[in-house]
């Protein structure tokens, strides 16, 4: 089958230009006046050549210039708006605002959050609209699209719904260029309604939380996952379910997807021939259903891509002329990233239209050379999750390097069961108010698939050697991408004899794989072995939510807590080849700095402790003694030395009677030499914090162990006092806590210190240059995906 690649071109010329230009739209000018150049010398060319291929060729170029400066317009006169001055100026300021959003989310509950919430309060993030910002005493009239994190509101009549305009007092923080956010606000109260949303949407919000309530009554995995598989409503989907689904590349199950929109347009179109309904009449039934499905699960990006391209194809029908497949999938996208070039950053988009383009593409291809040793029928299942996987692939490999071996087997038994538990759930869903009993025999139908897919999924997941490790960043989306097209080729190439197509398919199969593997391997050994700085200082393991940081001097080793996990210490402490501790300080005896000590026994020469607090406390003192470690109660004035560094407790005050145990107890302590000062303030609070720089003030400081993981329970005067060049955040990712706040990623940028944080890079490690710069090496590059995903969670 002959594809229509005209579109392709101005597709990926608006593409390019708008995922550049929104992160740099000050150079929209001059970009669209390069295209419009570009865009007129193509046409002069085109009019000059003779030959009808290039004459092709040069009308292709004229149309791809003139789309690309046509979004260059279109970033360059929205740019300003997301923008404006009293959001850029109170969010510089740090000042509280009062702003009046338009909501075009359901709100979820936020794992994380930029402030503490209310005690015993519940979090909520959803998607808004700002229409005006009153700050100082002005009102400004805006239009700036954000992520609201607000405690939720006690009264679940007055919840934020999609449409309601809502009243919101807190703070915003600009978000980074090119996010499909321009801020995010952090409210201190609930968001109120002051304002009830349109009827049309008020009618798809009591469908969505009707329906949701009737699910949330049955019973297991299968109740969270049935309002995203039918409606889009992913709010009840546990942590656990949602890593399961990632794990086994079910993700796309989650929610609604464009898949939704094909099962509910062609439901339309059958329906309507079975009653003899004439053509135009069911295409235009079929677009009344898909703009109202939209509006009922909300318009993602996926959803966003198959709505507009459905439309494009079903218009194309009515007038006569029906659009190829790849060509309609152009014009979607050139359509959509026009009329929000905000999109072309988004991983949800961008593999939406992957998904779609393999399907289109490759499944064809594929079961027919899958046929040759097949069944047919069996040949096309097996293409199409396959096809889709293999073009989704180099994205994912983005965002998690590692390959989902068991993806294709996990679609093949969860994706027959998607439509049945999508369109029986829809139905019971439209026939809830008017029907309930019939309605909830259909919920329950529907949870039977729902459930099935969870349970292949967290099966799936929990298979082992489910992923497949690989190569980080570019080299290993060009490393995978040269293997899959190899494959193909072979694979799909006519000129050869059936055996030999055969054997060279396997062999290069083998060979792929066998030599990416190795390539990764390799490559990621020596990589680490080029690049690992062999003379470092301190380096902060990625344990998790807890600390375990190391200090080096030549041979002698420092370890300043263990982090909550035996494992992962011993894991990063043979990264780092380390096999004795001359030096182990635990700050206190909380778990996330404790859980790993047996790691350790019979490491160690030397423990520095606090008071502890009870008898389970002591017998962590008589574990390292038996170990062979002397085990010291340090306070305040004691010091030493660990080869060439030296050290001092500055915290806590032996003898007082305030602040000597938990977490304003935290040992506190210094290691000065080898060019670097370094600070360790365990989980030290405000109160503490201040107590200590009124008693042992600890001057300037080129590294800051943060105190409580980022926790906003911090003193500004210290971090102003300490100047530290760099600030080392031990967290883990996705941590409950809401760590590390937005008030302390704040107070570090206000004093100039650079933050490295685990949850992000993983282990971090810190030395010194020949010129006595501080340098880090760490081991994961935090993707601008990862760091948004950290934005949007008040980090």
């Amino acid at each position: 089958m002959r594809h229509d690649l005209r579109l392709v071109p101005p597709a990926l010329a608006i593409w390019l230009t708008s995922g550049i230009l929104i992160v740099v739209p000050d150079q929209s000018r001059v970009v669209s006046a390069a295209c419009w150049v570009a865009a007129g010398l193509s046409l002069c060319a085109m009019l000059v050549v003779r030959r009808p291929r290039w004459r092709a060729v040069c009308g292709g170029c004229v149309v791809s210039a003139a789309a690309a400066a046509l979004v260059a317009v279109v970033v360059g006169v929205t740019a300003p708006a997301r923008l404006p001055d009293a959001l850029v100026d109170a969010a510089s300021r740090h000042q509280t605002v009062t702003a009046t959003a338009t909501v075009w989310s359901v709100p979820v509950p936020a794992t994380s959050f930029g402030r503490p919430a209310p005690a015993g309060g519940d979090r909520e993030r959803f998607k808004a609209t700002v229409v005006s910002i009153g700050a100082a005493g002005s009102l400004t009239t805006v239009s700036v699209p954000i992520v609201v994190f607000a405690p939720a509101s006690s009264d679940p009549g007055r919840t934020a719904s999609i449409g309601s305009t809502v009243r919101l007092v807190g703070t915003a923080r600009l978000a980074d260029p090119g996010d499909a956010a321009a801020a995010l606000f952090f409210s201190d109260t609930a968001a109120r309604v002051v304002a009830e949303a349109p009827w049309m949407l008020s009618w798809a919000n009591a469908l969505r939380s009707g329906f949701s309530r009737a699910a949330s009554t049955l019973p297991g995995d299968g109740a969270t996952l049935l309002p995203g598989l039918a409606i889009g409503d992913t709010s009840a989907v546990t942590p656990a379910l949602d890593d399961a689904m990632k794990g086994s590349s079910l993700s796309h199950l989650t929610a609604v997807s464009g898949a939704n929109c094909a099962i509910v347009i062609a439901s339309i179109m059958l329906l309507g021939s079975v009653v003899g309904l004439r053509r135009r009449l069911r295409i235009a039934l079929a677009l009344g259903a898909l703009l109202g499905f939209a509006v009922l699960v909300t318009p993602e990006p996926s959803v966003l891509r198959s709505a507009v391209m459905a439309s494009v194809a079903l218009v194309s029908i009515g007038i006569g002329r029906p659009g190829r497949g790849v060509a309609t999938l152009a014009l979607s996208v050139i359509i959509l990233l026009v009329s929000d070039p905000w999109l072309s950053r988004s991983y949800g988009f961008t593999l939406s239209v992957l998904a779609t383009a393999g399907l289109l593409v490759v499944a064809g291809p594929l079961a027919q050379a899958l046929a040759r040793w097949m069944p047919k029928a069996l040949a096309l299942i097996i293409a199409i999750p396959l096809a889709a996987q293999l073009a989704c692939q180099p994205v994912l490999l983005l965002l998690d390097p590692a390959i989902a071996l068991y993806g294709v087997p996990a679609n093949l038994l969860a994706a027959p069961a998607a439509p049945v538990a999508t369109l029986v759930g829809l139905l019971g869903c439209l026939l809830l108010p008017v029907l309930p009993g019939v309605a909830s025999g259909l919920i329950t139908a529907a949870w039977v698939p729902s459930a099935w897919i969870a349970a292949v999924a967290k099966a799936c997941a929990d298979l082992p050697g489910n992923r497949l490790p690989w190569l980080e960043g570019l080299p290993g989306v060009i490393l995978f991408s040269c293997g899959t097209l190899l494959v193909f080729a072979l694979l799909l190439s006519r000129r050869t004899a059936p055996r030999r197509r055969w054997a060279a398919a396997a062999l290069a199969l083998l060979l792929a794989g066998g030599a990416s593997y190795a390539g990764i391997i390799a490559g990621a050994g020596l990589g680490r072995t080029v690049a690992f700085p062999h003379d470092w200082q301190i380096a902060a393991c990625d344990i998790g939510q807890g600390d375990a940081v190391v200090v080096r001097e030549s041979a002698q080793i420092a370890l300043v807590d263990v982090g909550p996990d035996p494992a992962l210490l011993t894991t990063c402490l043979g990264q780092l080849g380390i096999d004795r501790i001359n030096l182990l300080v635990l700050t206190h005896y909380d778990l996330d700095h404790v859980g790993g000590l047996t790691a350790v026994i019979g490491l160690v020469d030397t423990a520095l402790v606090g008071i502890p607090e009870n008898a389970q406390d002591r017998a962590l003192h008589e574990n390292l003694a038996a170990g062979g470690a002397e085990v010291r109660q340090t306070a305040r004035g004691d010091s030493g030395t660990l080869g060439g560094l030296a050290w001092r407790t500055l915290w806590p005050i032996s003898g007082s009677t305030r602040m000597q145990t938990g977490n304003p107890g935290s040992v506190t302590i210094e290691f000065d030499g080898g060019g670097t000062r370094s600070i360790f303030l365990g989980d030290l609070g405000e109160e503490a914090q201040n107590a200590l720089l009124r008693a042992s003030p600890p001057g300037r400081v080129d590294v800051v162990k943060v105190a409580h993981h980022g926790s906003a329970d911090q003193s500004d005067a210290l971090y102003e006092t300490l100047a530290a060049r760099l600030g080392l955040v031990s967290v883990g990712a996705d941590n409950s806590y809401g760590h590390p706040t937005q008030r302390l990623l704040d107070t570090l940028g206000r004093v100039g210190t650079q933050i490295e944080r685990t949850d992000l890079e993983g282990l971090v490690v810190v030395s010194r240059t020949a010129d006595g710069a501080l340098s880090v090496w760490s081991e994961r590059v935090a993707s601008s995906n990862r760091l948004a995903e950290a934005t949007a969670r008040g980090g």
